[in-house]
This record gives structure tokens, sequence and C-alpha cells, in this order.
């Protein structure tokens, strides 16, 4: 059974069985351990043999450093949905305001200047958000359409400031009473 068996072909059978993968798998045979290169009968295992297979000790630190990794990316990409989600809502804001001014309708100063506030920290949400790989294309996208809001919300703040406001006057008439005569008849 043993015969031109390869200590890496074993690991390989036994992945399945213990749920490692080989280059996280120790072959110890006589108190040696066996490269995967290393033909088992050349080392002298036959049938009924002792072979034992252990865990790689740094394979369970790398598990767990990769496991920290995908926790952080995690959070990244959560953190960043929340602020994409917020920004979407202001984005509405803005085409809101923006179709307002394009009407020609006069929008208060201090509802651009708000919304501005609400963008600039959305950006400073993104900032704090430690970000890589994938998640870091993600962040640097938000940032580029908060950027753009902004910049659009300045533009409309000085067309705003062009739009003439539309003033509705009634002009409002006034009626006398009619003069009350101080004069009474009496009949009797």
């Amino acid at each position: 059974m043993w015969l031109c068996v390869v200590a890496g072909e074993l690991k390989k059978l036994l992945t399945a069985e213990t749920g490692l993968q080989p280059g996280e798998q120790r072959l110890i045979f006589r108190g040696k351990e066996r490269e995967n290169g290393d033909y088992l009968d050349m080392c002298g295992v036959k049938d009924r043999s002792k072979v034992i297979l252990m865990e790689d000790p740094s394979s369970r630190e790398r598990r767990a450093i990769e496991m920290r990794r995908n926790a952080k990316i995690q959070t990244a990409h959560r953190a960043i949905s929340d602020v994409s989600m917020e920004v979407d809502k202001l984005a509405e804001q803005v085409s809101a305001i923006e179709k307002s001014i394009s009407n020609g309708t006069k929008v208060p100063e201090v509802q651009i200047t708000t919304l501005i506030e609400m963008l600039m920290r959305q950006a400073i949400k993104l900032d704090g958000i430690a970000a890589e790989g994938d998640a870091s294309a993600q962040k640097n996208l938000q940032g580029k359409r908060v950027q753009k809001c902004v910049e659009t919300l300045d533009v409309l703040k000085i067309s705003n400031g062009k739009v003439k406001p539309v003033i509705v006057t009634t002009k409002w008439e006034t009626f006398d009473p009619p003069p009350t005569t101080a004069h009474w008849e009496f009949f009797d």
C-alpha cells in the first residue's frame, strides 16, 4: 500500500478527513518530519507503521491573522455602505435644490449650507475608515460622489444668489363704511 506514495499525496488524501490543507499538515515518522517529496516506502513506512499527522502551528497563526484581516475588511465594507446610503439621501436633496433653482425658485441659503455641512460629515466618516483592496476602491468612489455633490451645491449657491425672488403682492382695496346718520326719525 505504501509503495511509491509521496508524503505530499498522503497529505492531500488526509485533507478531507482533517479539514487541514496540505500546507497546514506535518507528517512525522520515526521522530522526523517528512517533506512533501519524500517517498514513504524509502523512509521505511510499511503497512501498520505509525505515522503522526500534526497541524503546523504556524498555520493556526496564519488563519487567525486571515480571520482578523477579513473582519477588518467586512467592517470597512459595512461602514462604507452606511456612508453610501446617507450620501444617496443627500444626493436626492441636492437634485431637488438643483431642480428648484433651475425652475427659478430661490432656495434659502441656509438650506444649501446645511446640506454642504452634512455632506462634509460623510466625507469625514469616509476619511476615518481604514480600507484596503476593493473596500479602498469603494471608499474612493464614495469620496468622489461627496465631492461632486459639494461642488454642485457651491455652483447652485452662486446661481441661487442670482435668482430674483418672485414677489406676489396684492393691492388691497378698502371701503369706507356708509355714513351714519345722527338724525333719527321717530314715528308715533
